[in-house]
């Protein structure tokens, strides 16, 4: 029997020999504080849910950010999709600004919570768009809810690759809440430059937000949120329900992804997944982004943004 496993956005093996900046010398920064770039608002309750909510127009577009982020990692293509649409990205529960506890987080879970925040801001006919992990949780919803979707934008997503469940298990026994917590500065330097075709200093407020989160209140429940991520992708695989989707879908891929396909269990070239990917969804689209990783709306949210745009309208 095979199982599906999702690259991870941040690999929480500790890593060394990465020298850089010392942000464990900073003060501990709470999530609640975490610089988006722009304003959250929060909905709802238990779990509650933050979000930004920028722009205006006839269309919406809500961004579902992937393993281990947040929804400020969108915050390069907000800046371009705003100037047209109206754009939502949110925590989701566990990450980020939203609330953290002991919830189920799987990806049906996931999948129900963007629901009721849909339904709190009454948004309707909308383009949902999942990165990596969010992708996986963007193709549950469109399954369910495919009548509140116009589109469906699959950035760099998880859902594609199927893996023998031995190799799932053996990331079960790896990612745990220890190996989060005691991932290095060096470390997640490292993990943070696999989702970059070239990683550069301007990119550097990741790691330092990353690293400035550990002492924060709320990182035991944040390492628990994502080692039951982990699980609820291992748990709730996709790959098979490709050919179900029935709303017009957009693939988009960088070119040099490092993290798709596994480049630990399943070495390959990214092309070919997705292009398999795309054969399996009756209405698809796929774009691939030259000289890009993993992280597409931050390597290139110019061309990224234009993808969108084209694929919306």
């Amino acid at each position: 029997m095979k199982k599906y496993l999702v690259p991870i956005l941040f690999l929480v093996i500790s890593l060394t020999g990465c020298s850089g900046y010392l942000y464990t010398s900073l003060p501990p920064i709470e999530f609640k504080d975490i610089d988006y770039g722009y304003p959250t608002k929060t909905a709802l309750e238990n779990p509650s849910i933050a979000y930004i909510d920028e722009g205006k127009g006839e269309k919406t577009i809500l961004l579902v950010h992937g393993l281990a982020s947040n929804a400020g990692f969108w915050r390069y293509s907000i800046a371009e999709l705003s100037k047209k649409y109206r754009v939502i990205a949110i925590d989701l529960p566990g990450y980020g600004k939203s609330q953290k506890d002991y919830y189920p987080y799987t990806i049906s879970f996931f999948a129900e919570q963007i629901n009721r925040l849909v339904v709190e801001l009454k948004i309707d006919n909308f383009v949902l768009a999942g990165h990596s992990m969010g992708g996986q949780i963007a193709i549950k919803y469109s399954l369910k809810y495919p009548e509140k979707l116009e589109k469906l934008i699959l950035v760099a997503s998880a859902g594609f690759e199927e893996f023998e469940r031995g190799e799932g298990d053996w990331l079960r026994s790896v990612v745990t809440v220890s190996s989060v917590k005691n991932t290095t500065e060096d470390g997640v330097r490292r993990n943070l430059a696999m989702n970059f075709f070239n990683w550069c200093d301007k990119w550097e407020w990741m790691v330092e937000e990353r690293v400035r989160m550990i002492n924060a209140k709320d990182f035991d429940m944040f390492a628990y949120t994502v080692t039951r991520s982990v699980n609820a992708m291992l748990d709730e695989p996709t790959f098979d329900k490709l050919s179900k989707i029935s709303v017009p879908t957009l693939l988009i891929y960088g070119k040099y992804d490092g993290l798709i396909p596994n480049p630990y269990l399943n070495p390959g070239f990214t092309s070919d997944i997705f292009e398999w990917g795309a054969k399996q969804i009756p209405n698809s689209k796929i774009v691939e982004i030259d000289n890009c990783g993993h992280m597409i709306q931050i390597e290139k949210p110019i061309e990224f943004s234009n993808a969108v745009k084209d694929f919306i309208k």
